[in-house]
Order: C-alpha cells, then structure tokens, then sequence
C-alpha cells in the first residue's frame, strides 16, 4: 500500500490528552477542569440563536474589549484563539524557526515538544532545580530564540515570583518571553502587569480553567502590539475563524463578572490548601502547589499502581509515563465533597499496600 504521508507526519508524536471516558461515572480529577459551573451569565448569553447562521467575528472584538478592560490594557494588546493550546502553537510558528529555537524546562507542559516537532523547530530543555523549581537562569542562557515559562509550572504546581522573571526580561532583551499563565488565578503572581514596560513579554491565560469553560476552547495572548499583529497574521494564514459565536459570547459573559471569577477561584484554593495539609498529615510526598492541582507522590505504592487503583474506584487522576516523574500523580482539585471521597479512597488504597507490606 502506498503511504501517503509527509516526513512531518511520519516524525510528529501526538500530544496524549487526558481521559474523558465515556464508560462509566468517575470522580474526574484528571484534567484540571473547573468543578464548578460557569458564570451564571454565561447562560443567558448562550440563549441567541439565529445569529448563528453568520460567520462569527474574526477580530473578536468584543471579546478583546473585555479582556483588555479587566486586565487594563488596549484591545490591540490582545489575543484570542481557540484554547490557549492553540494560542501557544501560533506563539511556536510566529517566533520560532530554525534560527530561533524554543528553550524551556525539561519538565513541563507536555504539548511544547509536540510543537517544536511538528515546525521542525529546534527545542532545547534544561532540567529542573533539585527543589523542582524551574532553572530559569539556565534557560535564559542558552539560546536566542524565545524562552517558554510555564508559571505556575505543570505538572509541579510551583509558581516562581514576578520578580525573577523580570530579572531575566531586563538582562535579556534581544529575546522574547513566553510565559504560559494557564494556572495563574490560583495563587501565582502574573506577569500582566508588565506588558507596558517589556516589549520581549508575551503572556497567555485560558479560559478553561478559572472561568470554567474547558468546554468552549477559548484562550487568549496579552502584549505589546507588535506581538499581537503577527499573531494575528499567523492566525489569519490558517484560520481566520477559530472562534465560534456561542464561545465568543460565553467567553465575553464570563470575563466580565468578575464576582463570580473571585468567588470559584477563592473556593478551589481553599478546598487545596486543606487537601494539602492532610496528605502532609498522612505522609504524602507533594510540592507546595498554586495551580488547581497537586503533584502527589507516595512511598508505599507507584504512580502507575496509583492511579490504577484510584481508576478501579471510580476516581480518575493523571498519571505520566515519563521515566522522571512516573512516581506521581497528578490531582485535579475538585469540590469539597469529590475531595473528601478522594482523600479516602486514597487513604484506604495506601493503608492496604502498608499491611501487605507488612505481611
């Protein structure tokens, strides 16, 4: 049979998503999904339907006017694309080349690799400090071509202070700085802010998470105008609607209430950092986390055990094959109620091993 395929589909290797099984009801702490529902605004703007006959807007410009309203920047400063996945892939093919490659920790966001494989750009990784934070002076050293900080980091959960990465920003001014803030409305300091003071800053949030709208596949990039505009052409060369009307509209809704934004947020990091503190109690290995998951390791049973074992229960985690962090899993945060079931099973499953061991 003859194959068809390109060298650049014969070299990709495919980003793995997380589970969303279809089999049964889990407890679904896999994914970093919001628990809770959006905005109640949101619904109301979903309501409308015979526009949808027309293409939506390819500027997205009320979706922009909001952002830049909340964030205090112009509409020119920002971005949308459909997830901020996508935003990080136009990010790759507007400033990386062969020239130019992508330099990030070795641990981190598992779809940078994909990407840099996917545009044959050149990708170098450093690997993390003894503590687990991200060797951020290592990577502003090697290289001319964009430095990608995922801030917090996945899937560490640790967040570095504004401060160091504007240390790097000042010394490094010939190069651009990606910093990836999916999980930055959980307790990190973002990097926003300083987008007036540094052209080389490029940041991009999601909506998936904070805003709760995982399922509406809307991120965005904030920067300096001339950041935006080739974002803008790379985007208008492949799509220049990537954007539905219904995502545009519960997008803008849940931007705007802000209340709600502070109320759900405030709620998730109050159910972690009670999490936290009882699998210290009970001897868990985990790093001190400010995103809306913990990075778990125990010494009783192995990370592939683990999650297996959650999975026969009915409660899904995320577990990773790499070699130097296979010993962990990953924990969505979920409601109280979906912890509390958590933090028992997970108990029940560990306290089994220890007897077994000790038989």
């Amino acid at each position: 049979m003859t194959d068809f395929a390109s060298q650049m589909a014969r070299r990709v290797e495919p980003y793995t998503p997380g589970e969303q099984p279809q089999d049964k009801r889990y407890i679904k702490l896999n994914t970093n999904e919001c628990p809770y529902p959006p905005s109640p605004k949101v619904s109301s703007e979903l309501a409308h339907t015979e526009a949808l006959r027309l293409y939506p807007d390819p500027t997205c410009r009320l979706l922009r006017q909001a952002v830049s309203q909340v964030y205090g920047l112009e509409p020119d400063q920002v971005f949308i694309g459909n997830g901020s996945d996508e935003v990080l892939a136009f990010s790759f093919m507007a400033f990386g080349s062969q020239d130019l490659p992508i330099t990030t920790a070795a641990i981190s966001y598992s779809f940078y690799p994909v990407w840099a494989r996917l545009l044959d750009i050149p990708y170098r990784v450093h690997a993390l400090k003894d503590d687990l934070s991200l060797p951020l002076e290592e990577i502003a050293e090697d290289g001319n071509g964009p430095m990608v900080i995922c801030n917090p980091n996945a899937p560490t959960g640790l967040a570095l202070p504004c401060q160091k990465l504007e240390e790097v920003l000042k010394g490094h001014p010939d190069r651009l700085m990606i910093v990836d803030e999916a999980y930055v409305d959980f307790g990190a300091q973002s990097m926003v802010p300083m987008i007036g003071r540094y052209p080389n800053l490029l940041v991009i949030q999601t909506f998936s998470k904070s805003r709760a709208l995982a399922g509406a596949r809307v991120g965005f990039a904030m920067g300096q105008k001339d950041l935006i505009d080739y974002l803008n052409r790379v985007k208008n060369s492949f799509n220049s609607y990537t954007i539905s009307r219904f995502s545009l509209e519960a997008a803008r809704a849940a931007m705007l209430d802000t209340d709600y934004f502070s109320d759900i947020t405030g709620r998730i990091t109050a159910t972690r950092e009670r999490v936290k503190k009882e699998l210290w109690a009970h001897g868990f290995d985990l790093t001190d986390s400010k995103t809306n998951f913990l990075w778990v390791r125990s010494d009783k049973i192995g990370g592939q055990e683990l999650y297996e074992a959650l999975k026969e229960q009915g409660i899904l985690v995320r577990h990773f094959s790499d070699p130097a962090i296979t010993d962990r899993i990953r924990v969505t945060i979920g409601t109280d109620q979906q912890m509390d079931v958590f933090l028992k099973t997970l108990f029940s499953i560990t306290e089994k091993e220890t007897t077994c061991v000790k038989q």
